[in-house]
Formats: C-alpha cells, structure tokens, sequence
C-alpha cells in the first residue's frame, strides 16, 4: 500500500498534477463563485508558467546534480552498484529492451567496468506490477549489459527492489555475502543525493558515480549568453517542467524518507 500511494499521491502535488486540480475547481465554481474560479485558473497559470520557466527549473534540478560532481579520478571499488530505472522492456512493438533517458547508467557503469574500477555489476530493479509485465529491471539492464560485451559472469541481479530504500537493504544484502565492502554507486545526478544517503545509511562504503546531468555549465551559461537566449529563455517549455517536475520529485522523496527513518 505503501509503494502504491507512494507513486499516486505525489502527483496532485506536482505543478501540472495541482495546475490540473485547480482547473477543476474553477470548472465546478466558474459559474455560481466566480472569484474563486478565477483564483484557481490564476493558480493554474502562474504554476505552469513559473515551473516550466528554463531558470527556475534547471535551478531547482542543479541544485541537486551538483551536490556530488564525478571525482577525477575515479577510485577503484570492489563492486559497481547500478539502480533501476534507466530502462524499458521488451513490449511490443519495441523489439528489444531499450533504455530510457536514464539509461546513461547502465553505459556508464560499462564504462567503468572496462576501465577495471571494480570486477562485478551489481543490478537492482524489480518491475511494479502496474507498471508493465515482463522481466525485471535488473534482468533488462543485463540484457543490455551482455550485448553490449560485459561478460555475464562479471553481473550480478538483484530483481526484488521497488524503490531506492529497498535498493540499499537488498544490495547491502549481496555485499556482506560476497564480503564487499567498497562500491561505485552509479544513478543520475539528480537521484545521487537521496541514494547516496540512504546507502550509507545502511553501512555501505559509497563512492557516487553519478551521470545522467541533465544541467551542464555550459547550459547554465547558454542562458544569459545574449538577449535574444535571455528573453527566449523565460518561454514555457515542456521540457523545463518535466526537469523541475523530477528535482520536486527527489525533494519530496527525501523529505519522505526522512520521516520514515531511512536517510
């Protein structure tokens, strides 16, 4: 029930969950209380226009990438811990799993293996039931893994994790079998943060080896860069409030783990 309204509740929470909500109650109030129909539509507009706005959002997702910067060079672990989410199955029409805009992970964690920073993958993801049958997300990312040349001996599942928590507790579960002490944990930037904490909560030697930025310097500077980039840059975009959808994402996660004692 947990993992459930975990995933639903949140969205009414969101800038076009609660610019939705809003629209809702102006359509029921337009006609009988005007005042509070126009309230809710100036909601509405002020939440899609500030949240899909490239300043506030790639702000909001920066402040999270740009907590734990790659380390150069990156030291050598005993283990490279890969975490869900960077995939899509194997569901018609798509021919063959594919990976989605998180999927740098699971390159990058190749990279890292041929760069012989640690001998062995660690994969954890399960699939959520409503979320599409198949294999699970572990197995998906092997898949991937596999045809790409990492040699299947080098990859370790771990298939039952449904969040980020459950992630850390089954793969701290590996590590004291196999005697692992040291990991590279591999996630986007923006989810490091929270993952990093909740790892270390549990004891594990972490060394983040975050990807996936969706903020560079260069973007930041792109900005301002000239007045026509400055004023196009205060445009509404869908992409913008996807990025500040996902940091508000990452905040209330933490803020939630928090309270369950988990971070």
């Amino acid at each position: 029930m947990f993992l459930y309204l975990s995933k639903l509740l949140p969205l009414f929470v969101y800038p076009l969950g609660l610019a939705s909500v809003s629209l809702v109650v102006a359509l029921i109030t337009l006609w009988k209380r005007p005042r509070i129909a126009a309230g809710a539509i100036a909601l509405s507009l002020t939440l899609l226009l500030v949240c899909s706005n490239v300043w506030v959002a790639k702000s909001l997702a920066r402040s999270l990438e740009w907590q734990n910067l790659p380390l150069d060079p990156i030291p050598n672990a005993e283990a490279i811990v890969v975490l869900g989410g960077a995939i899509k199955s194997a569901s018609p029409p798509r021919p063959t799993v594919d990976l989605s805009e998180s999927g740098d992970r699971v390159i990058y964690a190749a990279q890292l293996y041929r760069q012989k920073k640690a001998p062995i993958i660690i994969l954890s993801g399960g699939r959520i039931n409503w979320r599409g049958s198949g294999s699970s997300e572990s197995a998906d990312m092997a898949t991937i893994l596999t045809s790409i040349g990492i040699p299947p001996e080098a990859i370790v599942q771990e298939p039952d994790s449904f969040n980020t928590y459950q992630n850390a507790v089954n793969v701290k579960k590996i590590l004291e079998t196999r005697g692992i002490n040291r990991i590279l944990l591999v996630t986007s930037a923006m989810h490091m943060p929270r993952s990093l904490k909740i790892f270390q909560r549990q004891g594990v030697d972490v060394i983040p080896a975050p990807t996936d930025f969706l903020v560079t310097q260069g973007d930041i500077k792109e900005l301002g860069s000239t007045p026509k980039a400055a004023i196009l840059s205060l445009l509404p975009d869908s992409d913008n409030l996807n990025q500040f959808t996902s940091a508000l994402k990452e905040y209330i996660g933490s803020f939630v783990y928090r309270l369950r004692g988990w971070l």
